[in-house]
């Protein structure tokens, strides 16, 4: 009997210890409705991702039985480095990464599955207004600008270029600086100009510092700037998650392209505490006044093409890779039919 009732017990034990790995990874929301984990890496936190953060504040991804973790990376080489080595499980930057990835050599690349901004988020910012800017101004000049072979660098340089400026002798670009930490460089005196992404050419013009004089999102075009990606086994392994993912960022989408700036300020002002209101509704304004984002999330081959183009004029990449080992479609498409 006793020997029955300890078998009895371990077997207990094992049908316990199958449940508790069956359900790693899964947590309930407050209704008891099962929630999968996912671990998100985001490049930078910015308000030029408002549709990422209106998903999250409006209970997009909770509704699609997401359970979503948000780990801002401080740069795209830690953003990378997070989704290569599992501590994240989708990765949110600039898509040049993935390329860089590939070319490297991984056999486990990352693969883009959904395109967020179409248009360049960063501003250029002068120490004095500037009513009919022209980019020749910029000749002779010392400008703060982003790291080597970062899109928001390669952007500035391809659209140099497009007016016949040389980056590298009509004019100085200081790329000493960390990011984040030109604009306050700026307000202490260094350079001419500065690039800068938002909230600080806001802050700049608020304190009387700056004044934004052009914006490279529109003199670049439309450029697939930022995009969500995965390794290519997670996606394999996971397509469920990635869908359910992906259908949650385009309500994101539907939101900000159906809704005025001050409405989607109101709801991502958790995210931007440190923002007043007033300032977080100017900045979402000059955002989509720009056509920054998508009407959809599907990362076309011809944005590809032109990223490939940038990064090639920018002596980074040698030859083009192929579109349809970098990117897939499948995911936001079906987002955008429901």
């Amino acid at each position: 009997m006793k020997k029955r009732k300890k078998w009895l017990a371990l077997g207990m034990c094992m049908v316990l210890l199958a449940m508790a790995v069956a359900a790693c990874g899964r947590t309930a929301d407050k209704g008891g409705k099962a929630q999968t984990k996912i671990v998100l890496n985001e490049v930078a936190h910015s308000i030029f991702y408002a549709p990422m953060y209106v998903a999250i504040e409006e209970g997009y991804f909770a509704e699609n039985g997401i359970d979503l973790e948000l780990v801002t990376g401080f740069g795209a080489d830690k953003t990378m480095t997070a989704v290569l080595t599992g501590e994240a499980d989708i990765g949110f930057m600039g898509c040049e990464s993935s390329i860089y990835t590939y070319v490297g050599g991984t056999t486990d690349y990352v693969v883009n599955f959904a395109q967020l901004t179409q248009r360049a988020g960063n501003f250029l910012v002068a120490r004095e207004p500037i009513e009919n800017f022209d980019w020749n101004m910029l000749k002779g000049k010392n400008v703060l600008g982003g790291r080597a072979g970062g899109m928001p660098e390669m952007v500035f340089e391809f659209i140099l270029q497009k007016n016949h400026i040389d980056p590298k002798t009509d004019l100085t670009i200081d790329q000493s600086i960390d990011f984040g930490s030109t604009a306050a460089a700026f307000s202490g005196g260094n350079a001419d100009f500065t690039v800068e992404f938002e909230p600080h050419a806001t802050l700049l013009e608020t304190k009387g510092d700056g004044y934004v004089v052009a914006s490279l999102g529109e003199d670049s075009g439309y450029v697939p700037y930022t995009s969500f990606s995965a390794k290519k086994s997670y996606l394999e392994a996971h397509p469920d998650r990635i869908q359910a993912f992906t259908d949650a960022l385009q309500k994101g989408m539907d939101y900000v392209n159906t809704h005025s700036s001050a409405e989607i300020a109101k709801v991502i002002a958790p995210q931007f505490a440190e923002t007043d209101i007033d300032t977080l509704t100017k900045i979402v304004d000059r955002y989509h006044a720009q056509d920054t984002w998508k009407q959809d999330l599907v990362f076309a081959e011809e944005s590809f093409e032109l990223l490939e183009n940038i990064l090639m004029d920018a002596k980074v990449l040698e030859k083009k890779v192929p579109y349809a080992d970098l990117v897939n479609t499948d995911f936001a498409r079906k987002a955008a039919d429901r």
